[in-house]
């Protein structure tokens, strides 16, 4: 049987770290083609060495310059360097499937680039989706491009529908752990550290998509994520408080009958299903012992702790370059707020200004998406500002 071909961009990322492991437990099943980095190449170097890439790509300019020296007098692998390596990588690369663990909004052109270089994607990369969404799936479709989710809630959705029509479906039910704040008051989050926002209770991720999760803006994008992969209508995509995460999302169909997808909290069980997909592989990772779970809770989220929510859900109805702003003004928020310059509740206050402040277009091209993009990092950048001069 032939090796499937895989390239993954952010492989030194918690998503593309996993990946690679799996990857690892599967070596008689797939090949790692190409690999691409941010910044850090003392990981990268140690993936390049036991994959034997062909091409790598490094965002960081003086970084792959430097590991292009240590790789000066080798055959393999092509060393491409910047954003427009990145691009170079996809379009050269004989890859069956993308792994799109990028973070933020750095996703959306390698997506598009990918698709249009008709290359199944596995993705990781909520922010293209929530900025982009309908013009990513039409290009899919034009281009007869699978899109495999690897965000655990949106595997469950695939895996309960299968090929189900839309109008068999009711509504998608996402599942939320509460992040580390759950059972905090509004009292309390006023003074939360970096520190205890990093510590979430059940899942290991990357530093943006974990602060996401602490202030249940992660469930937001994954709203609209849910509406743009299954055409499920907004209104119909409801998120309830699961804090065992056993449950990883469910679906209702209109006869009242409800599929869930259960097992243990760990990537490498959607990541494993998107690499291997139609098909399933046997593996070692711990099971689900059903007879030791003390019971399954499930909670509404309280909307005015976490309003982050709420602003996400009213983007996805209003729609045109509003979610681009919401991701954007988010991520950039985040970043402020992981270099210890502005509150964690101060996160909500600053994307919904900025959300005000936009000048909405209805049925945006990708320029008009990026160029709102651009916009949204200006304003936030001034609000942060502002706002640290409230402190």
């Amino acid at each position: 049987m032939r090796k499937k071909k895989i390239a993954i961009l952010g492989s030194t990322g918690s998503i593309g770290v996993n990946t690679l492991k799996v990857i690892s437990s599967f070596s008689s099943y797939f090949e790692v083609v190409g690999l691409s980095a941010g910044s850090n190449i003392k990981l990268l170097n140690q993936q390049i060495k036991e994959f034997k890439p062909k091409i790598v790509a490094v965002s960081d300019e003086d970084k792959g310059t430097l590991l292009k020296r240590i790789y000066k007098n080798s055959k393999f692998p092509l060393i491409y360097i910047g954003f427009e390596g990145v691009i170079k990588l996809i379009r050269e690369i004989n890859a069956d499937m993308v792994v799109i663990a990028l973070s933020g909004t750095s996703g959306l052109i390698p997506v598009l680039e990918a698709i249009r270089c008709k290359k199944d994607i596995a993705l990781a990369n909520k922010e293209s989706l929530v900025s982009a969404g309908s013009i990513i799936m039409r290009e899919a479709k034009k281009n007869n491009v699978n899109i495999i989710p690897v965000d655990s809630e949106h595997s469950a959705i695939f895996q309960c529908i299968k090929k189900e029509e839309s109008k068999k479906i009711k509504r998608l039910i996402l599942t939320a752990s509460g992040g580390p704040f759950l059972n905090y008051t509004k009292k309390q989050l006023k003074n939360v550290t970096l520190k205890e926002a990093l510590n979430h209770p059940k899942w290991n991720m990357g530093k943006k998509v974990t602060i996401d999760s602490a202030t249940l803006m992660n469930k937001g994008f994954e709203i609209i994520e849910a509406h743009h992969l299954f055409n499920i209508p907004i209104n119909n995509i409801d998120v309830v408080i699961h804090p065992q995460c056993v449950i990883h999302s469910m679906v209702e169909f209109v006869d009242g009958s409800i599929l869930a997808q259960l097992s243990v909290a760990d990537m490498r069980l959607p990541i494993q299903y998107a690499l291997s997909y139609p098909n399933r592989f046997s593996n070692n990772l711990t099971r689900l012992n059903l007879t030791k779970l003390e019971g399954l809770k499930f909670y509404k989220p309280d909307l005015k702790k976490f309003p982050c929510l709420s602003y996400a859900r009213y983007a996805a109805e209003i729609g045109g370059t509003l979610p681009a702003v919401l991701s954007k003004s988010s991520e950039r928020v985040v970043k402020s707020f992981l270099n210890k310059e502005i509150k964690f509740i101060d996160i909500p206050k600053i994307v919904k200004r900025v959300m005000d402040m936009h000048k909405i277009i209805k049925n945006p091209s990708l320029d008009d998406i990026l160029s709102a993009e651009k916009w949204a990092e200006e304003t936030t950048v001034r609000e942060i500002e502002i706002q640290k001069g409230r402190l």
